[in-house]
């Protein structure tokens, strides 16, 4: 087969081909670890979204174009005239794993815990008054005022609203179950989670394009096996051993396309690292301290360290790039000035006690681990004794969850369409940002539902988000993954996804 480089940018999904017909095989897909929960209400981990989304479907998803469009919902909404209110109907004849069949009150109770345990569900919550039944395939969702984002959040697949029986909504989830075109067999955490078809799937008849449309589970199986190391998962899909291989070193694409056996994924761009200081708890509830953080940190030196080759990544501080709806210069005087004396004497006006900064990272994704050493010495130099606290992916994210136990974590995501998927938007999400400056600028913007009016108002969340310094934007990036040149239309996306793909080896 004639290899090929696959470019995709995250603002554009490319329109997936037409699946095989039904055959035999098995994918294994190599991700960076053991997922901390399969509940993808649960986690907002990229690992969880991917996985999950294969078991459990939403009322709405994304296009190729990121436009919502229904998924378990029949059509889209009836919105009324003021915006509040949001009627819904449901596909018919739509069946769990399990064998029972989605209603309404499935719906209602799904979006109840999601509104409760969910970060995505508690961002929407404030703002719904009610949700209701009003018929077996009908539900009605009521706004206490307008909210823009409230659609972007039901098609999510991360921190999602999916729909289960009402009758498995335990905390913590312990069944598994959902309407997906696969269902979960077997989990052995550290070792894989093993996904078989589930052949009375009810798919939509309108043609795949994103991860709208037609869903079909050609597959037999497809294996999630968590591999920590970034090496080993490069070894593995050049050797032949895994059939896609997530989030690979940047330094090794021409290892990929020398390979036989794989091709490389490249999404340009994909998204953006941040360290997310700990607003609620500790030293980084001081402002000043923020401040000093972002005077010190070099966004290029970081970036240079973490992706090599500039084809890899940007130096921009806007918080989305120049071809996305939302991007503006606003407030961004505060990126990249790397000067750690300056930052010294902020650290002295700001009253800092001299505690050791805490920041926590991951080597199971190795360029937020080079980052953090870049970051850690410009952070002394600036004043501050650093405490690198490297842990498995799983882990990090239970103990940022504990505002105790960290002042920096580091992670990454792509640009979503919706700002508000941003994670930082939301006040419950660990960093805890919900300042009254915050809430003065985000609050007009999500009531705002001209698209030409929050693309100005976005501009205002922009500039809070420099000037009160809840997160540090590193700068741009693209990522690199990796998929054997077995694997038949498989289409690149921020979340991989393994329907309507076969594979000719068929293992």
């Amino acid at each position: 087969m004639m290899k090929r480089l696959l470019l995709a940018a995250t603002c554009m999904i490319l329109p997936l081909a037409p699946a095989a017909a039904l055959a035999d095989g098995i994918v294994d897909v190599a991700t960076i670890g053991e997922p901390p929960t399969l509940d993808p209400m649960a986690s907002t981990a990229d690992v969880v979204g991917m996985t999950t989304q294969h078991i459990f479907e939403t009322l709405f998803t994304y296009d190729d174009q990121w436009n919502v469009v229904p998924l378990l919902a029949a059509t889209m909404p009836e919105i009324s005239e003021d915006g509040t209110v949001y009627d819904i109907t449901l596909r018919d004849d739509v069946p769990f794993h399990d064998g029972t069949i989605m209603d309404s009150s499935d719906v209602v109770a799904a979006i109840e815990r999601w509104m409760d345990i969910a970060s995505r569900g508690k961002q929407a919550a404030p703002y719904i008054k009610e949700v209701t039944a009003t018929g077996d395939d009908s539900v009605q969702i009521v706004l206490n005022e307008p909210y823009a984002p409230l659609m972007s959040l039901l098609a999510f697949n991360n921190s999602a609203a999916v729909i289960m029986p009402k009758e498995n909504l335990a905390e913590p989830l312990t069944k598994f179950i959902g309407t997906g075109p696969y269902m979960l067999k077997e989990h052995r955490p550290d070792q894989y989670i093993q996904l078989v078809r589930f052949d009375d799937y009810a798919a939509r008849s309108e043609p795949a394009n994103g991860f709208s449309g037609k869903r079909e589970a050609v597959l037999d199986e497809i294996r999630f096996v968590p591999v920590s190391d970034p090496n080993t998962r490069l070894e593995g899909i050049v050797s032949g051993q895994f059939d896609f291989a997530e989030s690979l070193p940047t330094e090794n694409f021409s290892r990929i396309e020398d390979s036989d056996q794989a091709v490389p994924v490249v999404l340009d761009p994909y998204g953006a690292p941040v360290f997310v200081m700990n607003t609620k708890e500790g030293m980084m509830t001081n402002k000043g301290i923020r401040h000093a953080v972002q005077e010190a940190l070099n966004p290029e030196d970081m970036l240079l360290a973490a992706f090599g080759d500039p084809k890899f990544f940007a130096v921009n501080g806007a918080l989305y790039p120049d071809n996305y709806v939302w991007h503006t210069e606003d407030g961004i005087e505060r990126y990249g000035d790397a000067d750690p004396m300056a930052a010294k004497e902020m650290l002295e006006e700001a009253g800092y006690d001299g505690s050791p900064l805490r920041i926590l990272t991951s080597r199971q994704y190795e360029f937020h681990y080079k980052m953090a050493q870049v970051a850690a010495e410009y952070l002394k130099m600036a004043g501050f004794p650093v405490e690198l606290e490297v842990y498995d992916w799983a882990t990090l994210t239970q103990r940022r969850a504990d505002p105790a136990l960290w002042d920096i974590f580091i992670t990454h995501g792509p640009f979503p369409a919706e700002p508000a998927l941003n994670g930082w938007m939301s006040d419950d999400y660990p960093g805890w940002w919900a300042s009254d400056a915050k809430h003065a600028v985000t609050g007009p913007f999500l009531a705002e539902s001209d698209p030409e009016k929050r693309k100005e108002l976005f501009a205002e969340v922009q500039k809070a988000f420099y000037e009160d310094a809840p997160v540090f934007k590193v700068g741009d990036f693209n990522s690199l993954s990796a998929e054997a040149v077995t694997l038949e239309d498989f289409q690149p996306s921020p979340w991989p996804y393994f329907w309507n793909v076969s594979t000719e080896n068929g293992k």
